[in-house]
């Protein structure tokens, strides 16, 4: 492949606490079923013929100095789990913990996003997770405008790479970045939205749930909905 052709490609794309507590909450059953991978084969071998990996992205991004955020940072989040994986969670940016540890949702919120996974019948370490932001915005403040642009010709980088099946939007801030758009969250969550040509179900962030329990079930709709689309593309229907 040419290098004009590659630098064409990456143009486009720049600018382009167990499964029972979790599911005991909701007064619901275990989804047990194991999600068909019938297309694991197949995206392997596409993500092996892929102009850049996550690794080389990652190098690039290096000692990443490109906005404030690198001074008051202790250590850059860049992501974490299977770089085949079907389903991609992407949130706001990394909060105290994530920042001392160098790894996206570890903290209190972190561990429920765990058990939402382990109620749909997955591991964290077959999906992948990682933020809209690299670095912890100062007091966890918003992400400004800014430092969204600059973090995000990697995360779209991310993305295409893994190449999944799915995208889910934790929280308000994520879904507002990856749409552009201002709608309330309580609007956006639960219908099906596209980010770069891939599905995205926008949902409340496991941290919002932390404060209002009596949003796990309105996320559980939203994660069921997950599960019938990836089967539905395990199925190849």
């Amino acid at each position: 492949m040419s290098e004009l052709l590659i630098n064409e490609i990456r143009e486009t794309l720049a600018s382009a606490r167990s499964q029972f507590e979790y599911l005991s909450d909701l007064g619901i059953e275990s989804q047990t079923a194991a999600l068909p991978d019938a297309n694991k084969d197949q995206q392997c071998t596409a993500n092996a013929g892929l102009v850049e990996s996550l690794d080389t992205i990652r190098e690039e991004l290096g000692d990443c100095q490109r906005c404030g955020l690198a001074a008051s940072r202790a250590k850059l989040v860049y992501g974490v789990g299977n770089p085949n994986a079907r389903l991609v969670l992407v949130g706001e940016a990394p909060g105290r913990e994530e920042d001392l540890k160098g790894e996206p949702f570890i903290g209190e919120a972190g561990q429920l996003l765990d058990r939402i996974l382990l109620a749909m019948g997955m591991q964290r370490e077959e999906v992948y997770i990682c933020n809209v932001l690299k670095c912890r915005p100062p007091n966890n403040r918003d992400p400004q405008p800014e430092e969204v642009a600059t973090c995000e010709a990697f995360l779209i980088r991310q993305i295409a790479a893994i190449r999944p099946q799915v995208i889910i939007g934790l929280g308000r801030f994520a879904v507002h970045s990856l749409l552009k758009s201002r709608t309330p969250i309580s609007r956006l969550r639960g219908e099906w939205q596209e980010y770069q040509g891939i599905p995205l179900m926008p949902t409340y962030h496991p941290a919002y749930l932390l404060r209002n329990p009596e949003g796990k079930r309105d996320v559980w709709e939203d994660m069921k909905e997950v599960l019938r689309l990836l089967s539905a593309e395990g199925d190849g229907s």
